[in-house]
């Protein structure tokens, strides 16, 4: 928990991070392997409790949701939009982030 809030995506960074700063928070951290072992057995636990925090907030029963998709360009001239077999899931759009029109599909 502690390496998600503070904003550490890799395993190896927190753990040398852990090492250094706050040496009588944690009386012993496990290597690299048994670090990773022990987050992969504990994955059930911590979606368990993502979901408890999750129900217990306002938004578990909302029924508006906001959601930002990603635009995936799926061709970019003219001949290759028309022999594309994404021509019945993909469709032209804007991305404004990218200031520009794309064909293709939104995650």
């Amino acid at each position: 928990m502690a390496q998600a809030l503070l904003g550490y995506h890799s395993e190896a960074r927190w753990l040398r991070y852990a090492n250094k700063h706050p040496p009588d928070m944690f009386p012993y951290l496990p290597q690299r392997p048994g670090c990773h072992r022990r987050l992969k057995a504990a994955l059930p636990l911590l979606k368990r409790m993502i979901r408890e925090l999750a129900m217990d907030s306002d938004f578990w029963t909302d029924t508006v949701w906001i959601a930002d998709s990603a635009p995936v360009p799926c061709g970019m001239s003219r001949p290759t939009v028309q022999r594309s077999k994404m021509a019945g899931w993909a469709g032209y759009g804007y991305c404004a982030s990218h200031a520009r029109s794309f064909w293709g599909l939104r995650l």
